[in-house]
């Protein structure tokens, strides 16, 4: 076991005040007893008794010796162990000591006990299953290299753990799921992703590898509780801070299409909050549980599901928010409306991004809309998506009342992959991928442009949003 995981794992097991101190020599190598190879859990082969002294106290004085400062960073303190424990003299006690050698302790703190007349007699605790973390436990069974860390690391959504497993891992998988089940209370299912893909739906297939067939979870995220079968959609709970920085930027009144929205991360909160949603996804499962997500969390009047393919969506989506605009709902009251103003504010502050200036909302029946922002939240492919807004406003210069000057056009947030780390390749291969989808140049001085790296995927692989602001160009293409 590595040095750094030694001392990690002293620092959990022991309390913040005592880790400070120089750990005792024999608690300083704390790890359970090795069984490489083992791939059917047997609990009782990590049992561990370690050697400590016993300081033998009278009952009545053991308060004030345990608090006394030279004794500080010595006595046992590990969950589940006891630090006190029975005598066989009835009038004492033993007080359990880190050190399993009393030429271990410092020489004050000796001289303490001498003078208190307190006796040290040999004893010992016994650390079992339970002490020891999911990642000690895979450490003592799964053969690696120095370099590599064991698969104890896993995503949670409600009940469910998942789990990304190498080819190398595949013997331990039950084994890898009972200990995550031991461990993690919540979790009622530990699955790992197979590498198939559903290639329409972009959602990866999936085998329990411990509990129970349960895939219908329910998790909470932006202030939204969702609920979905986790084997037929697309969630990653690691972009709850990806979710939430754009959420942050659809100000309470203004119209959002978002074209892959899954089961609603983006869409439902934004509604949550105010903003009037175009949500659509093309696989009939996150539909159907948008439509659910709707209910629960009671934006029916501001989110209006489609299922359809994105590239329809995206074009018609300027011409739905205009013919059929929504319902004014009852708005926000004056405290939710500043408060939600704040969070905005603050978000948008660390992302780098100038929020327009908001205008007081108005209360009068529906009229046309235009939609503001789109959001484009598949990776993979979003930006191939790019060539449906040529022409998407162009049908609206025959609407009555529409004005293509007036009219300020929305922001696009588009998701996407590259194998380039460094900001500047990445820059200049998104920008040239989008620029070929959109059919005009997309560069970092546009309207809008902003780059925004989302988080790394794997050691070659980087997600970025890109933001930037529909040209007016495409927008009014003409549609042969």
């Amino acid at each position: 076991m590595k040095a750094a995981h030694i001392a990690a794992r002293i620092a959990s097991l022991l309390p913040r005040t005592m880790s400070t101190s120089s750990p005792s020599p024999s608690l300083r190598a704390l790890q359970p007893p090795q069984h490489k190879g083992m791939t059917a859990l047997d609990r009782s082969k990590f049992a561990l008794t370690i050697p400590v002294l016993a300081a033998r106290v009278r009952a009545g004085d053991m308060g004030a010796v345990r608090k006394h400062d030279l004794l500080r960073g010595h006595i046992v303190d590990i969950p589940k162990i006891r630090s006190i424990t029975p005598d066989a003299d009835p009038a004492l006690r033993r007080l359990l000591l880190r050190v399993a050698d009393p030429a271990e302790l410092p020489e004050p703190t000796r001289a303490f006990l001498a003078d208190s007349g307190i006796a040290l007699e040999p004893d010992s605790v016994t650390l079992g299953y339970e002490h020891w973390t999911a990642s000690e436990i895979l450490n003592a069974v799964i053969e690696t290299k120095e370099d590599e860390d064991t698969p104890s690391s896993f995503t949670q959504t409600g009940h469910i753990a998942h789990v990304n497993l190498r080819e190398e891992w595949l013997p331990y998988k039950a084994m890898i799921g009972q200990v995550i089940l031991d461990k993690i209370p919540s979790i009622r299912t530990v699955v790992n992703k197979l590498s198939e893909i559903h290639a329409e739906y972009r959602y990866f297939d999936m085998e329990v590898i411990a509990g129970d067939e349960d895939f219908v979870a329910t998790t909470s995220e932006s202030g939204c509780t969702f609920t979905f079968d986790f084997a037929h959609v697309y969630w990653n709970s690691r972009l709850h801070t990806e979710h939430e920085r754009l959420i942050s930027q659809f100000a309470p009144g203004s119209v959002v299409a978002d074209a892959m929205a899954g089961v609603g991360p983006f869409a439902v909160p934004a509604a949550k909050r105010g903003a009037y949603v175009l949500g659509n996804d093309l696989n009939p499962e996150s539909v159907r549980w948008m439509r659910e997500n709707r209910v629960r969390n009671k934006v029916e009047e501001r989110l209006r599901v489609t299922e359809a393919d994105a590239r329809a969506f995206i074009r018609g989506a300027p011409a739905e928010a205009w013919r059929n605009p929504f319902p004014r709902s009852e708005p926000l009251t004056t405290r939710q409306r500043e408060r939600e103003a704040r969070r905005r504010r603050e978000a948008a502050k660390e992302a780098g991004v100038v929020l327009p200036r908001e205008e007081k909302a108005e209360e009068e029946t529906p009229k046309p809309q235009t939609v503001d922002h789109y959001v484009m939240n598949l990776p993979d492919s979003a930006l191939e998506f790019l060539d449906a807004y040529a022409g998407s406003f162009t049908p609206l210069l025959d609407e009555p009342g529409f004005d293509a000057a007036a009219t300020t056009l929305p922001l696009i947030h588009c998701h996407c992959f590259t194998r380039f780390l460094d900001l500047d390749a990445a820059t200049r291969d998104i920008n040239e991928r989008a620029t070929a989808a959109l059919g005009h140049p997309v560069t970092t001085d546009m309207d809008g442009y902003l780059l925004h790296l989302v988080r790394r995927v794997a050691p070659n692989k980087d997600m970025y949003c890109l933001t930037f602001r529909l040209p007016h160009d495409v927008a009014y293409k003409k549609i042969v």
